[in-house]
């Protein structure tokens, strides 16, 4: 009885230690793909990090040269009067102002007769659009002031808030709107060619004194005293 009772016990015991060895082998084997993932997320983390504090402080800080009386290159303008504003598509969505709003139709339609489609994307736009534009797409895009600035006005400094200035697109160019590509378009070579005989002009040309980046679908009206004003006599008596 003795001798039964020691074998079962051995037996136990064996059963014992094979379960604890087969569970401390499943346990290491489960735990290496778990620490090759941490090693290689660290990896991945080491490469987009900075190197050292030197390669951290390479990038330079902004470097502001506005003209005088601007903010990051940009005049200040004022709104357009709401009544003064008119529609120059379809739906309403996009306005000028009055005398902007009828030589920007009279433009469009000579245009399509030489076979050219000139598409308005934006007009008029008030500080709450501007607003948006700037600090929001900037946060989004996580640029800093300046940069940003050279794309895309602070509220209270964009020519579209006059209801002079339009953006413009070719009807058959849609990848180029709102594009430096646009230059390549039929409808930019038109807009050079003819946009002066509507009182259109490129707001910001290559190098241009603001530092604003090259638009070459950005177009204003000077077709009268208040907005040759507008653009003009206040930058000419700045110092």
């Amino acid at each position: 009885m003795l001798i039964l009772m020691g074998v079962g016990s051995f037996l136990v015991l064996t059963f014992l230690s094979s379960l604890l060895f087969a569970f401390l082998a499943q346990r290491s084997s489960t735990s290496t793909p778990f620490q090759s993932r941490t090693s290689s997320a660290l990896t991945q983390s080491a490469e987009v990090a900075p190197s050292s504090p030197e390669s951290s402080n390479s990038v330079p800080a902004p470097q502001i040269t506005s003209p005088a009386g601007t903010l990051l290159g940009h005049y200040p303008y004022q709104e357009a009067p709401a009544n003064e504003l008119e529609p120059i598509t379809a739906d309403g969505s996009i306005r000028l102002r009055r005398s902007a709003a009828q030589k920007f139709q009279e433009m469009m339609a000579t245009a399509q007769a030489d076979g050219v489609i000139l598409i308005p994307l934006s007009g008029f736009r008030n500080l709450a659009d501007q607003q948006y534009l700037f600090f929001e797409v900037k946060a989004q895009r996580r640029q800093n002031a300046q940069t940003r600035a050279e794309v895309s006005a602070p509220p209270g400094y964009s020519e579209h808030h006059t209801g002079y200035a339009v953006d413009i697109g070719d009807g058959n160019a849609p990848s180029a709107d709102v594009n430096p590509n646009f230059e390549k378009t039929a409808a930019f070579k038109w807009l050079m060619d003819n946009a002066a005989a509507y009182n259109f002009e490129l707001s910001f040309p290559k190098n241009n004194p603001q530092g604003i980046a090259y638009e070459p679908w950005h177009w204003r009206f000077v077709g009268d005293q208040t907005s040759l004003e507008t653009f003009y006599k206040s930058r000419s008596t700045r110092p």
